[in-house]
């Protein structure tokens, strides 16, 4: 019995592990597909805030002149919502780790703790109207002292931002195991050293953008907007609204790039909800860029000793980390400096190791989460110390590397912080990494350049970073359900509670389940982003859209064809279901063209004549299934550490640098990367990932960095400031993969959403300190701008 022609089974190509293009792609570049600013509800107000011109003071706000502008529906104060809005929920809560309360409201009620921090909302008719009569808002101050420094800020006479805290300290700790001291006095050497890392800031292509819609008739509350956690959002939304989850719906439309920044937490987010409820119309917020540059991260100082023996072997790390977080925040961003000490001591085998960290407030703007979420400290220190370690035993740096990691057979391994390391050939890429880079060959042409007068340098980079994160008693989990549903005429909707930030894991996803089901790409949708349709989940975060989303759509889709399967088999009048093969839209015997029926054609049967055809088969063709990470652990073990990390991710990068002594300029001449995120299900998605990540690895090693004068005025507003790389500053990079399944993944995938920039941003500062070897100077702050760099040649010999 046969519909059509089937292919032969060793005809097929699986979708999986195939570069296809997006399936939306053409709606993206041809300007069609449809962002949060596109939105146009009827009647839709705009908001503008007013903000501090101030670092540190006691304010009070006249809005009486703003109100009677015209156009002007409200304006809204801190004060002004005190009485029936607390504070907005925390993405994550440092008190249950011993940190502070964080109490952050909409709007500051009677002090600012940032010059550009929101003291008033004007909501308007049209945004020109809302721009203008936001000039009439008075703000009076009552200037307080502010800090900026995090070193001034742990001084026992500095200003308190947060009085009632009793100090500047945010959120402390200490990670690792073993005696670090005692190590280091039985070693052969022992080597001190500080890092210093600028202020970056997020720079999505797109702001963040926020609609919130209050149905006053239904009594329920839809937002729009830029964010990667809907579900979580709706939770937060209703805690703070008061309202039942199921009068919240939170939409999120198409997403112009994200990086951790439009997680959930600011609080925007909730402003425009609290003046939607009150208008009882749409209320829209837009971000310019330079509110998106007002939020940091990075910003930190690292003091660290390590110790060696004369064979190159890393014996004990020791480190105490300072993070600048600015003014406190709502978005769980003070996690990266727990993160960052967290992944050290990276994939190295460091038998004692203790990395002490503090999370300090100043009055800076805000941190937000940025990828890799703090993890590029623990990877600057690694790949600072085994370089340090080359240098004083006369080893090559590659060779110590070679000596310090972990092997293949030592896997899954338990690093000194906790956390269980779960496959990887750290070796296998370095030497993928050589037969791109001849290493020898460029040893003598850096040897010929110097007798020229040219300084020619490599750096190495090597990451290992966690990534599918469960956080106890945060909405950010190592699991996600997904539904796949088969219609009568074969076509397939997949919803899941993962989003896109513009990555392509919406494309990847329907691979998963087209090739599980045998149909073609064009007969598979997918929804994502809305509350009202999509299973609940966690967004994306932690690089987790294939890992969680894609291993629930695999379970799903599997127990659909199980069904065909089984249907198919009846009909083909075969007695073991397990024969029947789906592949390329057909349903087939063995895979035999002779007995095979189409999809659309078992799924029709199921539907309309499945008491006759299979009488035993529930007869709809439909699964919702989660899938959660086995291997994460949030019972403390006998020295207190969890494993809230599922996977690990790993590459190894080498960078080739000119750099002009004259000017201080830094030329990448090379740059090699060999990265493993285990099973790939679209190796083109997995290559623009790393590629836009060494991108922003570059930007952080030698150009971006958020700058403010003595009273905390931020001088970094846009792109003539703080300076993003060219394409002329960034060379054709030189790409290869490894793949080494996680064993604890359906797919044997790792997460691919952070690599590139910690690793970038490591074999960097390597190369321009080889370069300046032959001066006796080194840097040891990024971005290594001109003027740091001339200053370490000042300092060397020349």
């Amino acid at each position: 019995m046969s519909h059509g022609t089937a292919p032969h089974l060793d005809e097929a190509r699986p979708l999986a592990g195939s570069s296809v293009r997006r399936h939306d792609g053409d709606a993206y570049v041809t300007g069609r597909i449809g962002y949060t600013d596109d939105l146009s509800l009827p009647g839709t107000a705009h908001v503008v805030l007013v903000r501090s011109d101030v670092p540190h003071a006691r304010i009070t706000v006249d809005v009486r002149d703003a109100l009677t502008r015209p156009g002007v529906l409200t304006v809204a104060t801190g004060r002004s919502l005190a009485g029936e809005f607390g504070p907005i929920p925390n993405a994550m809560d440092p008190v249950p780790t011993g940190g502070q309360p964080l109490e952050i409201h909409v709007l500051p009620i009677d002090k600012v703790v940032y010059v550009g921090q929101p003291v008033a909302a004007v909501v308007a008719e049209s945004l020109a109207q809302a721009l203008s009569a936001a000039a009439d808002v008075q703000v009076h101050y009552e200037p307080l002292p502010h800090v900026l420094d995090p070193e001034a800020a742990l001084a026992a006479d500095a200003p308190l931002l947060y009085e009632s805290w009793g100090s500047n300290v945010m959120l402390s700790g200490t990670v690792g195991s073993g005696d670090a001291e005692a190590a280091a006095a039985r070693s052969a050497g022992v080597i001190h050293g500080t890092l210093r890392t600028g202020r970056g800031a997020p720079v999505p292509m797109e702001p963040r953008a926020y609609c919130a819609d209050w149905d006053a008739r239904t009594r329920r509350l839809t937002w729009y907007g830029t964010t990667q956690a809907p579900h979580p959002l709706r939770h937060a939304i209703a805690e703070f609204l008061g309202l039942r989850e199921r009068d919240v719906r939170v939409v999120a439309p198409p997403v112009g790039g994200s990086f951790g920044f439009k997680n959930f937490g600011h609080p925007e987010e909730y402003l425009v909800c609290v003046l939607a409820l009150g208008l009882a119309r749409p209320v829209q917020w837009i971000e310019d860029r330079a509110s998106t540059l007002r939020y940091g991260a990075r910003d930190s100082r690292i003091d660290y000793t390590a110790s060696y023996d004369d064979d190159g072997r890393v014996t004990s790390v020791a480190c105490d980390m300072v993070a600048n977080h600015g003014a406190a925040s709502a978005t769980g961003a003070f996690g990266m400096a727990f993160a960052g000490s967290l992944a050290m001591p990276s994939g190295y085998q460091v038998p004692d190791f203790r990395c002490d960290y503090r999370v300090v407030v100043t009055n800076k703007g805000p941190w937000s989460p940025l990828r890799p979420f703090g993890k590029e400290a623990g990877v600057l220190l690694m790949e600072t110390v085994m370089d340090a370690v080359a240098r004083r035993t006369g080893l090559d740096p590659l060779e110590v590397r070679r000596r310090n990691w972990v092997k293949v057979d030592q896997f899954p391994y338990v690093t000194t912080t906790g956390l269980e390391l779960d496959s990887g050939d750290y070796e296998g890429l370095l030497d993928k990494a050589l037969t791109v880079m001849d290493y020898a060959a460029f040893r003598e042409e850096q040897t010929r350049a110097r007798e020229q007068g040219r300084y020619l340098g490599l750096g190495i980079g090597f990451e290992v970073l966690p990534e599918g994160a469960d956080i106890p008693g945060a909405l950010i989990g190592a699991s996600d359900i997904s539904t796949v549903r088969m219609s009568p005429s074969g076509d397939v909707t997949v919803l899941t509670g993962v989003t896109s930030p513009g990555n392509g894991n919406d494309t990847a996803i329907m691979q998963i389940v087209a090739d599980r089901l045998g149909v073609a790409m064009d007969s598979v949708s997918i929804v994502q982003g809305d509350t009202d349709v999509c299973p609940f989940g966690f967004g994306n975060v932690s690089s987790r859209g294939i890992l969680t989303g894609g291993g629930s759509a695999a379970l799903a889709a599997d127990d659909v064809a199980a069904k065909l399967r089984q249907v198919g088999a009846s009909m083909l009048h075969v007695d073991d279901a397990e024969r029947l093969v789906l592949r390329d839209g057909f349903v087939s015997v063995d895979g035999d063209p002779e007995q095979a029926l189409p999809i659309a054609v078992v799924a029709h049967a199921l539907y309309t004549v499945g008491y006759i055809v299979a009488p035993d088969v529930e007869p709809t063709l439909e699964s919702t299934r989660t899938f959660r990470m086995r291997n994460i652990r949030h019972h403390a073990d006998d020295e207190g550490k969890i494993m809230p990390f599922s996977t690990f991710s790993n590459g190894i990068y080498l960078s080739v640098v000119e750099v002009d002594i004259d000017t201080g300029v830094v030329d990448i001449l090379r740059h090699v990367m060999v990265h493993d995120c285990g099973v790939m299900i679209n190796p083109r998605f997995v290559t623009g990932q790393f590629t836009g990540g060494v991108v922003n690895g570059i930007g952080a090693a030698l150009t971006e960095e958020v700058l403010h004068d003595r009273e905390g005025r931020q001088l970094s507003a846009g792109f003539k400031t703080f300076l993003l790389p060219r394409a002329s500053d960034v060379p054709a990079f030189e790409i290869q993969h490894q793949v080494t399944p996680s064993p604890f993944t359906p797919l044997g995938t790792k997460g691919a959403g952070e690599g590139g920039v910690a690793c970038t941003m490591a074999s960097l500062l390597n190369a321009v300190n080889d370069a300046l070897s032959p001066l006796g100077a080194s840097i040891n702050e990024l971005p290594a701008v001109p003027h740091r760099v001339l200053a370490a040649i000042g300092g060397g010999e020349r």
